[in-house]
């Protein structure tokens, strides 16, 4: 998984197939670019590297051998891969005008995942699954705070019916109550042992839905009645994922969530701008270190609707694996909650640093060594590592 290697996201779709055949499987933490080793028993997965473009090394005994050794007395490590992990995305029925890069990963990466919202969140279903996906969410009932500039347009207009009926169906009188409860369901089924991976404004309107659960932050121009005059002495932070003492932004023409967003800080330094990967010790750090295994530490900047977070704003105890040098802005986080664990990336799409809604899907053939969407198929492996580590 270095610069030798012909096609870096596919290689993911690789070792999820090979576990899902009973293949064994390791990841070789912070060696030649987090390569895998698999053993291939029935030359399944060396037939499918062959058919897709994928490059691999047939590895001996004593080459095998000669690997542990350096693992060993380098920071790197080998982490024994199980099972492939149950993937749900949790996917609104509208037609937006915008595209998922996971889902975009997934397909192009040939792994499997089943789409959940709100109806399948609140009866339950995510208890089928180990992963789940937020990506352009709004979970503050606002629909993406898009009103002043496309409230007019058709797909807005339909995203706003479908949820008041879904609200109207499951019981809730407005949409920022249904999404409150979906961000709790969804909290549970971390705590419960689930693995999260939030992307974009996802990342942010699930923790302000959680803060807000006993208060109303929403205008009236998304549900017809004013917000609570006294919400941010309401707010409770103490329900939240990553993020603590923000602000939510309360003016409904204005087009950002909170405080937490970097964007506008974003846009003054520009496109020519990169964050980094921070670097953790293999064998004492490996959660840390499977999330950052890159070919390269500097990956290109990317916007969205939330392009980072301030630092200021983020919990203690939050591991932070990538900023921007030289700022207060991070890019990608993870934390523990009860028996499962969340993990943040910001922005919207990593090889597109302006996606504009209505533009045309990236087509990730033309990307192959991406190194910021192979931060999103990290995740999807993770959730695969054996609990304890496999000792070398």
């Amino acid at each position: 998984m270095d610069l030798t290697q012909t096609d870096h996201l596919r290689a993911y779709g690789i070792v999820y197939h090979a576990l899902k055949k009973g293949e064994k499987a390791e990841w070789l933490l912070n060696y030649r670019g987090g390569s895998f080793i698999i053993y291939d028993n029935n030359n399944f997965s060396a037939n499918d590297c062959k058919i897709l473009g994928v490059q691999f090394e047939y590895l001996s005994a004593a080459e095998i051998s000669s690997i542990r050794d350096k693992l060993q007395k380098a920071n790197m490590d080998a982490v024994h891969l199980e099972k492939a992990p149950k993937i749900a995305v949790y996917v609104p029925p509208t037609k937006d005008p915008w595209d998922d890069a996971v889902r975009m990963a997934l397909e192009y990466a040939n792994i499997p995942y089943d789409i959940v919202w709100d109806k399948e969140v609140l009866s339950g279903k995510l208890n089928k699954y180990d992963w789940l996906h937020l990506h352009h969410e709004d979970f503050t009932g606002q629909y993406g705070k898009f009103f002043y500039s496309y409230a007019s347009t058709e797909w807005y207009k339909e995203e706003v019916r479908i949820n008041e009926a879904m609200a109207k169906k499951m019981g809730f009188k407005k949409v920022s109550e249904l999404k409150k409860a979906v961000a709790l369901k969804i909290k549970e089924f971390v705590t419960n042992g689930g693995f999260l991976f939030a992307m974009c404004s996802a990342t942010e309107t699930i923790d302000i839905a959680l803060a807000s659960l006993s208060t109303d932050i929403v205008p009236s121009v998304y549900d017809n009645d004013p917000i609570d005059k006294n919400y941010i002495k309401q707010l409770n932070y103490s329900n939240t994922f990553a993020f603590y003492n923000f602000i939510p932004e309360v003016n409904p023409y204005e087009y950002r969530h909170s405080d937490i967003d970097v964007k506008e800080e974003a846009y003054k330094r520009g496109e020519d701008t990169y964050f980094h990967l921070f670097n953790f010790s293999a064998k004492y750090d490996p959660v840390p270190t499977m999330l950052v295994q890159d070919h390269t530490d500097l990956i290109p900047e990317f916007l969205g609707q939330t392009t980072g977070f301030h630092k200021r704003f983020v919990k203690p105890g939050i591991t932070i694996l990538a900023m921007v040098d030289n700022t207060d802005e991070v890019k990608y986080l993870h934390g523990e909650m009860g028996k499962g664990t969340f993990t943040f990336l910001a922005g919207h799409d990593p090889e597109d640093y302006k996606h504009y809604i209505g533009d045309p899907p990236t087509d990730l053939a033309k990307h192959k060594h991406s190194p910021g969407y192979r931060l999103i198929l990290n995740n999807i492996l993770f959730p695969a590592a054996k609990k304890k580590k496999l000792k070398t």
